[in-house]
């Protein structure tokens, strides 16, 4: 029992150590601060930020005090314990329970990127197949709504190009709440569906593919230089379920990066300013993941490295027959609960993806 107490003691030391536990908290105290100045609220998006990097600091720095405070009382537990069996079973009880603290860290630990903790922008496009593929877009769509929901997080639709027949040939959402680009990232690739057709009459097994791109949703704190004159910005019908004003206005918005040929759109939400506000947020966002992309693939080839995993890579397979398995190509990671998968059950394809990223 002791030696579990040292392994998790020793384990706690070493995460704190390298997750620059104490840092973060003399960061609290510089954010503290800036939030009790005057003017603290005179630009409002900018104070949202700071309180929301201040609260992920916070739950990071108490998760840390509680577990330490756990593991001086399992030390007392257990001198009861050994005076007292009539203890050992609620000393077990509470070492799992820091055990089980403790893990959850150490995946915290893997989600320390720049912008790990960054709400997301999902899009996802169909590939060649026609009707198949804008149905699997619409069934990517569903896992990643499902998922988010379990989360509690807030899933928002805000452009959607709907297919002749069934499904979307492209949808774009945004996932808001903690962590959420750091789980997700594992999803940016090509998806592949096999399946018996509901689409063929002759019920033939066919093979569809969509891709995935997942990217930061920028705060205001992150600044990204844009020149109005690079800028096209067009005006179209609405087409999806947006309200009202769907089909009467054109309300939609799409803004092209003329440099870079980078296109976001918005036409979900109810007025024209709301759609533009929108697609510019989503056209910084992919403009920073470019750059960021660019920067990493720089490092890569000054260090001789190839890279691990491009965007436009297969990175999963969903086979719902023959037989029904789904498997990710890059951890070799499988799981035979294809049903609950597509439900929303994504989390053990996301944490086997970033232990082999992080080792």
């Amino acid at each position: 029992m002791q030696d579990r107490i040292t392994i998790a003691s020793d384990k706690i030391k070493k995460l704190k150590s390298s997750m620059h536990i104490e840092a973060k908290a003399a960061e609290i105290k510089i954010l503290d601060a800036e939030i009790a100045s005057p003017t603290f609220w005179d630009d409002s998006q900018k104070a949202a930020s700071i309180q929301k990097q201040r609260r992920i600091l916070s739950d990071i720095v108490a998760a840390f005090i509680s577990v330490e405070k756990d593991i001086a009382d399992l030390n007392d537990l257990l001198e009861l314990a050994q005076e007292d069996p009539e203890f050992e079973s609620e000393f077990e009880t509470q070492l799992v329970s820091v055990e089980s603290k403790i893990e959850r860290l150490e995946f915290k630990k893997m989600l320390g990127g720049e912008m790990d903790a960054s709400s997301a922008i999902v899009s996802i496009n169909s590939g060649a197949g026609g009707t198949e593929s804008q149905d699997w877009v619409s069934m990517l769509l569903r896992m990643y709504l499902r998922w988010a929901e379990r989360h509690d997080y807030k899933a928002h639709i805000v452009d959607e190009l709907a297919g002749e027949e069934a499904g979307y040939k492209n949808v774009t959402l945004t996932i808001e709440g903690d962590y959420v680009f750091g789980y997700l990232q594992a999803e940016s690739g090509v998806h592949r569906l096999v399946r018996i057709s509901p689409f063929d009459s002759n019920s033939r097994r066919h093979t569809s593919f969509a891709s995935v791109s997942v990217v930061p949703q920028l705060d205001d704190t992150i600044e990204i230089e844009i020149n109005e004159g690079d800028l096209r910005i067009d005006t179209y019908r609405a087409s999806g379920a947006g309200g009202q004003h769907v089909n009467t206005t054109d309300s939609a918005v799409r803004i092209t990066h003329l440099p870079t040929g980078i296109v976001a759109q918005c036409q979900n939400e109810r007025s024209q300013h709301k759609n533009k506000a929108q697609a510019m947020k989503i056209l910084k966002s992919r403009m920073y993941e470019k750059q960021r992309e660019e920067q990493e693939k720089k490092k890569a080839e000054a260090e001789g490295k190839k890279m691990g995993i491009d965007f436009g890579s297969q990175i999963r397979s969903y086979v719902l027959h023959p037989y029904q398995m789904i498997k990710d190509h890059r951890t070799n990671f499988e799981s035979g609960k294809t049903q609950a998968v597509l439900d929303g059950e994504i989390d053990e394809f996301i944490q086997e993806f970033l232990l082999s990223r992080e080792q």
